[in-house]
């Protein structure tokens, strides 16, 4: 689970920057820091469920 959760987190890094190099696409920049926040949100909440449940 925590490989694809960095996987995800790299992914949206990554269009974060590029939406920043790209002025047209600042658009892509906000959607990439808002999907890296969430995913690392839930990334941490399922963390914590799984640790209360052993």
């Amino acid at each position: 689970m925590w490989t694809t959760l960095l996987i995800l987190l790299v992914a949206w890094a990554v269009l974060a920057i590029v939406g920043f190099v790209f002025e047209g696409l600042l658009w892509l920049a906000i959607a990439g820091i808002v999907l890296f926040i969430a995913t690392l949100v839930l990334g941490l909440i399922q963390s914590r469920n799984g640790r209360r449940a052993s």
